[in-house]
């Protein structure tokens, strides 16, 4: 299992270098880098640089806003930069922010981000080859480089791309386009993964004439450990609360559906609405999270992580030690959590 760190979304430019060293010395395979505050592809810069084995993975970049001519610049020069440490992970973001927040015009999503992908490639393609780039689809159409503009060949041309999906028609196109699938903290159980997100990736992968064994799987759940219980304790009320924030927004839903807890998220949908924030809490019972956030101490937890997570994922988000005092610990944990 490939082992991934995480960082907060308001860590800037001049802190993701040295994030970024500590996370290679922990043993990390990779490190997911956000795209809400901060420019994703920047912070894939500023992380690929300093490090030397570290993979940096978009997670996720919103796309939608960016034409994939300029994602495929950026994302050759970072790749060729890096020597084929770059990971592209894409996402649509919700209807909300692309129109009123990008002010960018939304149109139907999982066809959109089909086509996204397929000029994405076609334009790698372009890069690499020199061959006359000629892309056309409904949403984008690509007919045009002159060699002027080409950057040319680079040693790793191969980028993965993995979407961010949580509805099963955006799962699905994992299977059918997709190197891999980035789950969000919301459905990354384990439970989600076999009922839901593996079936639709199955038929996705049918649909495209692709064999779902070679769709990379990234589990995001929230996991709660550390040094010891106190700490284990403390990071489960965070996650808690993280969790009913979050589970008052309906896009998030598809696990209360799965789980029969559907009544929860309308609840606290309602509570936002109506500004009762305050009330808010206990949404989120011990029962849920149970089911949802995998607990255990440094020294137990990549045997919590195999009991629930062998055979459905490839990967796996592990969180990074509030404490530098931790990291022994904490490095001893991803090593473990490696040998699965």
């Amino acid at each position: 299992m490939r082992v991934y760190a995480t960082m907060d979304q308001r860590m800037g430019l001049g802190e993701v270098e040295d994030h970024a060293r500590r996370v290679e010395a922990l043993g990390y395979d990779g490190l997911c880098v956000p795209d809400a505050v901060h420019d994703g592809l920047l912070l894939c810069h500023a992380a690929l640089r300093v490090t030397t084995t570290l993979r940096a993975a978009t997670s996720v970049l919103v796309v939608f806003p960016r034409s994939p001519m300029i994602v495929a610049v950026a994302a050759w020069d970072l790749q060729a930069m890096s020597g084929g440490r770059l990971e592209l992970g894409l996402g649509t973001q919700v209807r909300g922010n692309i129109e009123k927040r990008y002010s960018t015009p939304w149109s139907a999503p999982v066809a959109r981000m089909r086509e996204y992908v397929s000029s994405l490639r076609a334009i790698f393609s372009t890069f690499q080859t020199g061959e006359a780039l000629h892309f056309e689809g409904e949403h984008y159409r690509f007919t045009r480089m002159q060699p002027f503009f080409n950057p040319g060949p680079i040693d790793h041309p191969e980028i993965p791309i993995f979407l961010g999906a949580i509805g099963p028609k955006m799962t699905a196109l994992v299977g059918e386009v997709a190197d891999g699938w980035m789950t969000h903290p919301t459905n990354a159980s384990p439970r989600f993964l076999r009922e839901a997100g593996l079936p639709a990736i199955e038929a996705g992968a049918k649909r495209g004439g692709r064999d779902a064994a070679s769709v990379e799987i990234l589990a995001g759940p929230l996991i709660a450990t550390g040094p010891d219980a106190a700490a284990v304790a403390a990071q489960r009320e965070h996650i808690r609360e993280l969790l009913t924030f979050l589970y008052s927004t309906p896009a998030y839903w598809p696990t209360l559906e799965l789980h029969g807890w559907r009544d929860t998220g309308e609840r606290l949908h309602q509570l936002t609405r109506e500004g009762k924030w305050g009330e808010m809490a206990g949404a989120v019972t011990d029962e849920m999270l149970d089911a949802l956030v995998p607990t255990a101490p440094y020294d137990e937890i990549a045997d919590v992580v195999r009991e629930q997570y062998q055979g459905l994922a490839t990967r796996l988000n592990f969180p990074v030690p509030d404490d530098p005092a931790h990291d022994a610990a904490a490095s001893r944990a991803i090593a473990a959590l490696r040998a699965l």
